[in-house]
């Protein structure tokens, strides 16, 4: 039994292949959990191209991608997701923030029609099914596997997301914006407890004065949200595309100082084990 976590895509907005960029990784949103044989794959951003094609490599032949919204940074890796276009793979797609607008699939849709895409999605070799859920509700994915929902404050929605399995837990939260001066209750009771929370965190408090509704958060947000619902490790994510390498660990740095032994932020590449990581701390 085995539950862990990769970084396949940790920043936001558009993709930054630099070499400035590269210590923390210049792919958009994608993380892959696995929990014993089941494979979660949380956004599909640009890297969840390289993810597919190690899932083939792998031989694993079934996943649920889990949309926390279907802006571009987090969908504009699907049409290159190997495993799609592969006869006997198996794809359920959940997302919680189009129920009223028709469903997530008309999106992943449109962005494969011309003159956008050469390859339609009705054309895709694999197995795939969409459920859109209601923020809130949660979802029995057998195995032991439990996820819950969350709606977020981010323009056009978002669902936040935790999954509980083998008594450990970890959230899913990213693209939300704070109200400052308050706690987001939707975010505290979906996190409270939780070994691990992934968090927007793509600006610092000065920058999101200058950004306010545009549907991000701060660092600073991140561990007041953590401290208030208990949580035992905070990983900051959603880095902006303009912070480099040394300007992320400039901001890494800070967040630790001030919750010293419980913040990190997310580095693509990176793979933690949240058994250990939960029995550690």
């Amino acid at each position: 039994m085995g539950f862990t976590l990769t970084f396949w895509g940790v920043r936001g907005t558009v993709p930054c292949p630099m070499a400035s960029h590269m210590g923390f990784g210049g792919n958009t949103s994608c993380v892959e959990v696995t929990a014993g044989d089941r494979t979660l794959i949380f956004d599909a951003g640009t890297g969840i191209r390289l993810l597919g094609r190690r899932l083939l490599d792998r031989g694993i032949a079934r996943a649920t991608l889990l949309l926390s919204h279907t802006h571009l940074d987090h969908i504009s890796g699907f049409p290159f997701f190997a495993p799609v276009y592969t006869p006997g793979f198996a794809l359920e797609i959940v997302s919680g923030h189009l129920c009223a607008a028709g469903g997530a699939e008309a999106v992943l849709e449109g962005q494969m029609r011309g003159p956008l895409f050469p390859v339609p999605y009705r054309t895709l070799a694999a197995s795939l099914s969409v459920t859109d859920v209601e923020p809130g509700s949660t979802l029995d994915l057998g195995d032991g596997l439990s996820v819950r929902t969350a709606p977020l404050n981010h323009p056009d929605g978002a669902t936040g997301y935790r999954v509980d399995y083998a008594g450990r837990s970890l959230a899913y939260v990213t693209d939300t914006e704070h109200v400052p001066g308050e706690i987001d209750r939707n975010i505290l009771g979906l996190i409270a407890g939780c070994d691990m929370v992934l968090y927007d965190s793509t600006y610092t408090e000065e920058e999101y004065r200058q950004r306010v509704g545009w549907g991000h958060s701060t660092w600073t947000e991140g561990v007041r949200l953590a401290r208030a619902a208990d949580v035992k490790r905070l990983v900051l994510f959603h880095h902006d595309p303009d912070r480099d390498d040394t300007g992320m660990a400039a901001l890494e740095a800070e967040a630790q100082a001030a919750w010293p032994g419980h913040v990190v932020a997310a580095r693509e590449g990176v793979t933690i084990d949240l058994l250990a990581e939960a029995s550690a701390g």
